[in-house]
């Protein structure tokens, strides 16, 4: 027995029910982005909602979010910038970054349908700023609208698919884009009728004698009370990062993540719930785990070896490509190699902060400092600086503009190791099983009478943590919840 091993949430029978505390249309599980968008939705169909929410405010892991949002194929701010894109780039992109467990289905709903979500967003009162940044950063700075937030301008996707900024962020200063679109839609929720029950915790579902899904049990005021649901339950209750002992189970790997990435209720009780009643859980394996060696940019300009003194990425990649390469081998050591023309990150590093390793006078002498083998970093830059004076990297393809020579010493070394001192920051993917209206799926893809799942309590459009761009999950949870809020207001 798997001492990890963690059980799915028994259901209760509706027959067993001696009182009901309350009764509505839709039951939702959460106030997140998926909770809040399938409430708006249900609400506007004309069906009475009620939310049950464990934290005494909604919110959920997305107020605490970046806010990005990832939208293309020509939105009004991306036509207002000046940059052309295409349904079809970025179909192609998604596809390419999708991984092995892309659902092709799912992302061409996304694609097709994501300029109306994006003008759904706006009605509920979100407004994007249109002004690009084209400094490669997390989040923008100021309350500007647009970036790259993925690995649109690497290799290889650069050539599958046309380059273009995605990363939409509503108008909010700094990393204030989460918190923003959650007050947006918390608030057109509210103005919708859509009534909530904070510091909830719903526990377990209510079957009736077809094992159709009618209600759920939860935890208000101490007491354990059943909750009816005529036309259908919703489960946007968040992922699974902070239960350890899911991680252990589904994904050990994550567990050497020095920062947990969301909010203290993301212990999977959604996913548990819905096992419970029988829905498959899948991909519970994957996960999302950043190394965010920038901003600064110029830290991309920088070469990441290992302890054998080799290169092992093209920098200019997406910091969740960077993370994904450490943790292939937490037990080697990383350290990103700068030149003086970047020695200002010396005094001021990046993000968490990352330790400075060693200096050297000379690439000979940093190569000694870090105990490398013998002329290993001296090959490696010399390699390098050679091709990337002509513009070119044969290794690793990393492009201009951050594809510079290092031959300006002295030089620096930042521990990108883990267990250096690095911040890495890690969530869960995996999911219940669900249809592209968010109906729950047992394991031989039959739909849970009564179900529905949204956000990180179901398996999404992010399956691959090492090609991940930044606001797919709140792209993600906000479209699928709003899908989900019409499909159950939908139920007889």
């Amino acid at each position: 027995m798997n001492q990890h091993k963690t059980s799915a949430k028994q259901p209760l029978k509706a027959d067993a029910i001696e009182q009901w505390h309350a009764e509505t249309d839709v039951l939702i599980v959460g106030f997140g982005a998926a909770g809040a968008s399938a409430a708006i939705e249900a609400a506007d169909a004309g069906a009475q909602v009620l939310v049950l929410e464990a934290a005494s405010a909604g919110g959920g892991t997305t107020a605490m979010a970046g806010g990005q949002i990832y939208f293309g194929g020509g939105t009004p701010t991306q036509i207002d910038c000046g940059i052309e894109d295409s349904l079809e780039d970025m179909y192609r992109f998604l596809i390419a970054t999708g991984g092995p467990d892309v659902d092709e289905a799912r992302v061409r709903l996304y694609v097709d349908s994501n300029l109306a979500h994006f003008d759904w967003l706006v009605a509920q009162g979100l407004e994007f700023k249109s002004e690009y940044v084209a400094e490669k950063l997390n989040n923008t700075h100021g309350d500007e609208g647009l970036i790259y937030s993925g690995m649109e301008t690497c290799y290889p996707y650069d050539e599958i698919a046309r380059p273009a900024p995605r990363g939409h962020k509503g108008r909010a200063v700094g990393e204030g884009g989460g918190a923003l679109l959650m007050e947006t839609l918390i608030a057109a929720a509210q103005r919708k009728g859509v009534k909530v029950e904070y510091d909830a915790r719903a526990l377990t579902a209510i079957v009736d004698e077809s094992n159709r899904v009618v209600g759920l049990v939860a935890r208000i005021d101490g007491e354990e009370r059943c909750i009816a649901a005529h036309r259908g339950v919703i489960l946007c209750a968040g992922g699974f990062i902070m239960n350890r002992d899911m991680v252990a189970e589904h994904a050990p790997r994550l567990l050497a993540s020095n920062f947990p990435l969301g909010n203290p209720n993301d212990t999977g009780a959604g996913i548990l719930i819905g096992q419970g009643v029988g829905g498959a859980a899948i991909n519970m394996h994957e996960g999302f785990i950043s190394l965010p060696f920038y901003p600064p940019s110029s830290m991309v300009e920088g070469i990441v070896i290992n302890g054998s003194g080799q290169r092992v990425v093209a920098e200019d990649c997406y910091h969740g490509r960077m993370g994904e390469e450490m943790f292939a081998s937490p037990e080697e050591k990383f350290y990103l190699i700068i030149d003086s023309t970047n020695f200002e990150t010396l005094q001021k590093p990046p993000l968490g902060g990352y330790s400075v390793a060693d200096v050297g006078e000379t690439a000979e002498e940093l190569e000694q400092a870090l105990n490398l083998p013998e002329g290993s970093l001296c090959q490696t830059l010399e390699f390098f600086n050679r091709h990337a004076q002509q513009g070119e990297d044969p290794l690793f393809h990393k492009r201009p503009p951050y594809l510079k020579p290092l031959d300006q010493p002295p030089y620096a070394a930042f521990d990108f190791s883990m267990g250096g001192g690095a911040w890495f920051p890690a969530f869960t993917f995996g999911g219940l099983h669900t249809g592209l209206d968010g109906e729950v799926l047992n394991s031989k893809g039959e739909t849970i009478p009564g179900l529905y799942a949204a956000g990180r309590t179901s398996c999404g459009l992010p399956r691959c943590g090492a090609l991940y761009s930044s606001g797919l999950s709140i792209g993600d949870a906000t479209f699928f919840g709003r899908r989900a809020g019409v499909a159950a207001a939908a139920e007889v």
